[in-house]
């Protein structure tokens, strides 16, 4: 199994966000940008951020393939 981050570009795209516009509302650095966009593990910690910036589930975020 692997983890995917496709769901959180399609939610991006369909919010019309950008990756640093992203980063900048959830607080995140450009080491775990990079790392969500390599489908790199991140802590779950770091996925709330994200839900709770973007008023997403898990989700919208997050797959296992």
């Amino acid at each position: 199994m692997s983890i995917s981050f496709d769901p959180l570009w399609k939610t991006l795209i369909d919010r019309k966000l950008k990756k640093t516009e992203l980063a900048e509302k959830a607080g995140l650095s450009k080491s775990t940008l990079y790392q969500l966009s390599h489908d790199q593990s991140v802590t779950l910690d770091t996925i709330v951020k994200i839900c709770e910036a973007l008023e997403c589930s898990i989700v919208d975020v997050v797959e296992i393939k």
